[in-house]
């Protein structure tokens, strides 16, 4: 029931979305119809389910369709189709990303320059990773008005640098959880086991078990730095999955570029969709317990 619910929230956040979209919204009347039509446009990129369904279904149907094409030649026909509907669902995010430059840019002007962020490499990472993120939108608008013969321009120069705004992003998406968890991760000693710790660890161990209100609370700030890691190490895992993909598609000569066959393609794609959808569902259930 808590999975359907989530389901009709996402299809609702879209609905608002192609309300908009249609302008059925009726004439604006000010900051009040500005500040819900910026709701409306934040809403997949706060926790949009849907979206990573979408992108999941996608990269899923490459999957499995790079392998009938290349492993299975008397059902090749099946494989293109599922690649076909793989390439309309690919098209069909990039239309919806035409609305979020918006949502973004409120992100980026929220966060500014860090300030409050207390680790200065976390700060500058996540600036640079905004600045990448804010130039790659109209980079990728381009690109498609360029392909539907909206703009007389050449849209592979502008593929070519919108993937690589993406790249970077990821790039930097990758090192911050990495030394988030680096810094997180307890040191040696707390993980060494009981016979091998030294007098300071035992005497603390016999302060904790005469005062369990502390190991309690010890113990809650151990699970919470351990959930961190955890979500940490995921992001990274998804981060490279996607990173993979950016550089195939980048120009040939770069690295890997263009080496990857459709099947692969849709293999770190999928990996990526099915671990960000984890995130963004345990994220979910995590605001409605912390919830009042």
């Amino acid at each position: 029931m808590a999975l359907l619910n989530g389901l009709a929230s996402a299809l609702e956040s879209y609905r608002g979305r192609d309300r908009l979209v249609r302008g059925s919204l009726g004439p604006w009347r000010g900051r009040s119809d500005l500040e819900f039509a910026l709701r409306m446009l934040r809403q997949e990129n706060d926790c949009d389910l849907l979206g990573y369904m979408i992108r999941t279904l996608g990269y899923c149907c490459q999957l499995i369709g790079g392998v009938l094409v290349e492993q299975c030649p008397t059902r090749s026909e099946v494989g293109r189709r599922l690649l076909v509907v793989s390439a309309q669902l690919s098209h069909c995010r990039t239309v919806l990303r035409l609305f979020d430059d918006l949502a973004m840019f409120v992100y980026t002007k929220q966060y500014g320059l860090g300030t409050e962020e207390e680790d200065i490499f976390i700060r500058w990472l996540s600036v640079l990773s905004n600045v990448a993120d804010q130039l790659y939108y109209p980079c990728e608008h381009i690109a498609w008005a360029a392909d539907a013969k909206v703009l007389q321009v050449d849209s592979a120069r502008w593929w070519t640098l919108s993937t690589a705004l993406w790249t970077l992003s990821l790039l930097l998406g990758a090192v911050k959880p990495a030394h988030i968890s680096a810094c997180d991760a307890p040191p040696p000693s707390k993980l060494a086991p009981q016979s091998i710790r030294g007098p300071v660890d035992n005497v603390e161990a016999k302060t904790e078990a005469a005062e369990p209100h502390r190991h309690l609370c010890k113990v809650s700030k151990r699970r919470t730095m351990e959930a961190r890691i955890c979500s940490e190490v995921l992001t990274l895992l998804s981060n490279l999955a996607d990173l993979a993909n950016a550089v195939h598609w980048l120009p040939r000569g770069v690295l890997w570029a263009g080496r990857f066959p459709p099947w692969l393609v849709g293999l770190m794609g999928t990996i990526s969709s099915i671990l960000s959808m984890y995130q963004a569902a345990r994220a979910g259930r995590q605001a409605e317990a912390d919830s009042p």
